[in-house]
């Protein structure tokens, strides 16, 4: 999905169960897209070990992690058969959360897709394993929930506060909108105050010029305190419901500043929140507008 990666690989965690399978078929959607390859990676917690042997074991060694390790190897042979896309499967023991970001910095890889619930050991990852791994991954989180990516990204939902780092994520709608011919649709909260008021608009109208530019489509708007009373996460799903949105686009972290938002809480709140709704957490740069690597778009 990023320009200029050296490893192409998508990793996505899963404990085969329904949503990890959703992530998973979204990955495959990306990676056909975008040219990735897919690198399926099976945690067994230590708790888990724990509590069935007694004792820290290697299970890859054994018949359990034998039969792990089958099972992935097979829905790796399907993803291949079926949609072209290169993929492989690991098993690894650890903390989930640790496990995840090993793993991605180890094979350098390009972004991370994962589910928010199942069975077994990704079942907790609506609570601090999801925060810690959109946190501090280095690269872009596409969570997946229950909403199947269909056709692709069509309609995006764009939130934009007054921070400069919410303004970078301009440069990834634009490079989805290319790929999934999709339409950017970007939302701000109300502000009661004048010069918040102007200096939000002016984020809005810097954003629409980029995309008109980048001949991508989009929709502008401010969500106002009638329709939409709440925190601005709670009016960003409630107007992602609305217009039944594929994807809702959020930076990780927000300076502090003139953005009501504490470092991550929105992002979290986001995740976190029940929605059906995928959500592309990004990681902000510290370069000014343009990611890294993207000055080209």
């Amino acid at each position: 999905m990023q320009e200029g990666k050296k490893n192409n690989t998508i990793l996505v965690p899963t404990d085969f169960s329904k949503v990890a399978d959703n992530a998973m078929h979204h990955a495959v959607a990306i990676a056909k897209t975008y040219g990735n390859e897919i690198l399926l990676l099976h945690i067994v917690e230590e708790s888990f070990l724990g509590s069935l042997f007694g004792s820290k074991n290697n299970i890859k060694e054994g018949l359990v992690g034998q039969m792990l390790q089958d099972k992935l190897n097979e829905v790796c042979k399907n993803i291949m058969e079926t949609s072209g896309v290169k993929a492989n499967g690991i098993i690894r023991e650890g903390r989930i959360y640790k496990t995840i970001l090993e793993v991605a910095s180890e094979i350098d890889c390009d972004s991370i897709v994962m589910g928010t619930m199942g069975a077994e050991g990704l079942g907790q990852i609506t609570g601090s394993n999801s925060s810690r791994v959109i946190a501090q991954a280095d690269v872009p989180v596409v969570v997946v929930k229950e909403k199947q990516i269909g056709e692709g990204y069509k309609n995006i939902v764009f939130p934009v506060d007054l921070t400069l780092e919410s303004k970078q994520k301009t440069w990834w709608a634009i490079h989805l909108a290319k790929k999934f011919d999709s339409t950017i649709h970007i939302i701000g909260e109300h502000e009661s105050d004048q010069f918040l008021r102007n200096k939000l608009l002016a984020n809005l109208k810097a954003i629409e010029e980029v995309l008109i530019k980048n001949n991508v489509k989009f929709s502008s708007k401010i969500l106002d305190n009638e329709k939409y009373p709440g925190k601005f996460y709670l009016d960003t799903l409630q107007y992602a419901d609305e217009i039944n949105a594929d994807l809702i686009m959020i930076m990780t972290q927000q300076e502090k500043g003139f953005s009501e938002f504490l470092i991550g809480s929105y992002a979290q709140q986001i995740v976190n929140y029940h929605s059906s709704v995928p959500v592309m957490c990004i990681v902000p740069r510290n370069t000014g507008l343009v990611p890294v690597g993207w000055s080209g778009i």
